[in-house]
């Protein structure tokens, strides 16, 4: 049985998209590698033609991924979502207590992570000691370097 994975409207969105470029546009491509490697005459040493096929089965073998996280796929609904707590989909302004730095991260599905966006997979380290906290408490969080102390700032959606 497949793993239920949670999205935003907007990630779901993503994996459509990428599903419908492979479909579209990589798919064409590699079947038209295929037959031009084809036409070169014999296929038993053929290493443009291997080389073709190979790409072919990689690229079904992630749309079919893809797709089946899409068929799996259950949308979160933040309406039904407490906004005192820290839960997935919450912006969350903390300041870490060791050096006083202040940082703001939104908590996202696994799928959806991009520390460059400042959105943090809700199954990391740190968000999982954030996850449940309200304004006010203090999240004792063991990471590589040792403990960090982050102070919940502000919860926002």
């Amino acid at each position: 049985m497949a793993e239920t994975g949670y999205f935003t409207e907007e990630g779901l969105q993503k994996l459509r998209d990428e599903v419908n470029y492979l479909i579209n546009v990589e798919r064409p491509k590699i079947s038209q590698a295929i037959a031009e490697a084809r036409d070169k005459g014999d296929l038993s040493e053929n290493a443009e033609y291997d080389a073709a096929k190979e790409a072919q089965g990689m690229l079904e073998m992630k749309i079919s991924k893809l797709q089946e996280l899409i068929r799996n796929a259950k949308i979160i609904d933040e309406s039904k979502m407490d906004h005192s707590k820290v839960l997935i989909l919450s912006k969350v302004k903390v300041k870490n207590r060791n050096n006083g730095s202040v940082m703001e991260y939104t908590l996202v599905p696994e799928k959806e992570a991009d520390l460059k966006q400042k959105k943090l997979s809700v199954s990391s380290p740190i968000a999982k000691g954030l996850l449940g906290k309200s304004v006010g408490d203090v999240a004792e969080i063991d990471v590589p370097a040792g403990k960090i102390e982050l102070e919940i700032m502000e919860i926002s959606r």
